[in-house]
């Protein structure tokens, strides 16, 4: 959350933002914020219909008002917090993962102006990149506790683990923000760790790349340099040279050597 915010001031040039994940009883806590001179948001409790963040819940779109508190299109339950803080113009965009508001984000500025297109564009991007890392932290979980079962030893939930590692490594790649793309590769790292069960050295693991572990899972699933390499972004000849790197550190003669080597250092799944 704290990254998405930086993202929405970085990206649109309002001052404030502030945002929350769902509390549970359909609620949303105002739990970070970035760029405020009080502490007056922090831990709102934010209800479906309720202000400017429960209508962009209800609508399940963005929303902004250029005058807070003379709006007569939105609840006014959050009035004296908003006037505390000094905010004028509003916006609010929803967090939603698999068809479900999962959170808030909300930019400010502290004069009534109409926030146009950009301000809520660079919202409403830094709104995905949350969304694709809280689906990755869902993903990451759940993949963790299917590892965990008895059952995990059938070969084909085995294969369905490894292909959804692959899948969530290629999608951290496309995240731009750099803190976001750490925390998703991050949570990869957990759960490849976990699926090895601690089978290999402790404290020996090769320091492996990003990149070469995204190449190694790539030739773990089979695929050839050139598919990798559309895969990643990447020319084939740069997936080789990653290839040929990851293979020397872990003192490996071939590519599935390699593969099975990383898997027992807890760099795979």
């Amino acid at each position: 959350m704290g990254a998405a915010l930086a993202r929405l001031r970085r990206a649109s040039g309002v001052p404030v933002a502030f945002g929350g994940l769902l509390a549970g009883g359909g609620r949303f806590r105002i739990n970070e914020l970035s760029g405020t001179a009080t502490t007056a948001l922090r831990g709102l409790s934010i209800h479906h219909g309720n202000g400017l963040g429960g209508k962009a819940v209800v609508l399940c779109r963005p929303f902004a008002v250029t005058d807070y508190r003379a709006s007569s299109v939105i609840s006014h339950e959050y009035d004296a917090a908003v006037a505390a803080e000094g905010l004028r113009s509003v916006l609010a965009v929803p967090v939603v993962v698999r068809r479900r508001v999962r959170g808030v984000l909300y930019g400010a500025l502290r004069h009534p102006l109409r926030l146009g297109d950009g301000p809520l564009s660079a919202a409403m991007e830094a709104a995905r990149e949350l969304e694709q890392a809280l689906l990755l932290q869902d993903e990451a979980a759940r993949l963790l506790s299917v590892s965990q079962q008895p059952t995990a030893a059938d070969p084909a939930m085995w294969e369905e683990v490894r292909e959804a590692h692959g899948d969530l490594r290629s999608l951290a790649q496309r995240v731009t923000d750099p803190l976001l793309r750490q925390e998703m590769l991050a949570a990869c790292g957990r759960l490849a760790a976990a699926s090895s069960g601690g089978t290999g050295p402790a404290g020996e693991a090769p320091a492996l790349s990003p990149r070469e572990v995204d190449v190694l899972t790539c030739v773990a699933s089979g695929a050839t340099n050139a598919q990798a390499g559309e895969r990643l972004g990447l020319r084939p000849e740069t997936v080789k040279c990653y290839l040929r790197s990851s293979m020397r550190k872990l003192g490996a003669h071939t590519r599935m050597q390699a593969v099975i080597a990383a898997r027992r250092a807890g760099l795979l799944p």
